[in-house]
């Protein structure tokens, strides 16, 4: 198989809701990727923090707003804990996995920026999930208490939602790219980056969650990268999901891609960013593929007998 330099985009969700789950489950992630490593491909790591940066937030604010001595926290702070705690997991078990096999890698976690507009229309309009389900009642008590806005998501509770603007530039990217050029495997754009926004006085944090699989491709481009691999909870992009005639697409054009997005094949929050995401990859450059598959079959896919290829 030909060497490739990959973007992976794993989703949060994967990582559990909990540091000790998110411990054991990466240990699974960490096999998966040091299979790709193995077969001699360069990899770099992104992912989400939806459910982590959740927690981490209202676990500070539940601490301050209870006599707690702990202060509210800013949102993007809270991000950047994310992105710490999640590399630290990430980069152990990637490192022991490694290790294990007698490869030779190091393995680097970067505190990731991104900047986003601060005239994004998103601003306008939270959409993006973060934390934990609550019942309506408890979602609308916070809501009264911080002016905060809680949708109802999958039929599974009631979640906040924050602002999901487009990422516009990654920060960090030289020092990604210098760490690459050291055959270094790398984890970045954790969260999807900590959205920032530039002013006269430099960089300010905003309070929103960048979909981290427009940050991954956003990253594959900068860095031109062979493929961008996007890891989610189904092996293959289906259309007419969840109905009697649900098929499996193993490869989707961009037109293809375009014509399903108008007929609302994929949902928003769900498969439709990881669509975008790939189309935006594939679009930016001839020859670009991408690939949606599950975390446990992405050795299977990359030698192409499962997940769905998004080709130009």
């Amino acid at each position: 198989m030909e060497s490739k330099r990959i973007v992976l985009a794993l989703g949060g969700n994967a990582l559990g809701n909990t540091p000790e789950e998110q411990l054991s489950l990466v240990k699974g992630t960490a096999k998966t990727i040091a299979d790709l490593i193995e077969q001699g491909h360069k990899i770099v790591i992104g992912h989400g923090n939806g459910p982590q940066v959740g927690m981490i937030n209202l676990a500070m604010e539940h601490s301050a707003l209870n006599g707690g001595n702990t202060p509210a926290m800013p949102f993007p702070e809270c991000g950047a804990m994310s992105q710490g705690y999640i590399g630290y997991h990430l980069q152990q078990a990637i490192s022991d996995e490694l290790e294990r096999r007698h490869i030779e890698k190091d393995v680097a976690s970067v505190i990731t920026q991104v900047v986003v507009d601060e005239n994004d229309p998103a601003f306008l309009k939270p959409t993006k999930p973060i934390g934990a389900f609550m019942s309506k009642e408890a979602a609308d008590k916070i809501a009264e208490e911080k002016g905060y806005t809680f949708v109802e998501d999958a039929g599974r509770g009631y979640r906040r939602v924050v602002p999901s603007p487009q990422p516009k530039k990654i920060v960090e990217l030289n020092v990604v790219n210098k760490l690459i050029k050291e055959d270094c495997v790398v984890i970045t754009v954790g969260g999807g980056g900590i959205p920032v926004i530039e002013t006269a006085d430099g960089l300010k944090g905003v309070a929103a969650v960048i979909d981290k699989d427009k940050s991954s491709a956003r990253l594959a481009e900068d860095l031109d990268a062979d493929m961008l691999v996007v890891l989610t909870a189904v092996d293959r992009v289906c259309i007419d999901f969840n109905k009697p005639t649900q098929k499996e697409m193993p490869e989707l054009t961009l037109a293809d891609c375009k014509k399903y997005i108008e007929e609302g094949q994929f949902a928003p929050g769900s498969m439709l960013p990881k669509v975008e995401a790939c189309m935006n990859f594939v679009a930016s450059k001839k020859g670009r593929v991408a690939l949606i598959t599950s975390l446990e079959k992405a050795g299977e896919a990359m030698k192409g007998n499962t997940g769905t290829r998004i080709v130009d």
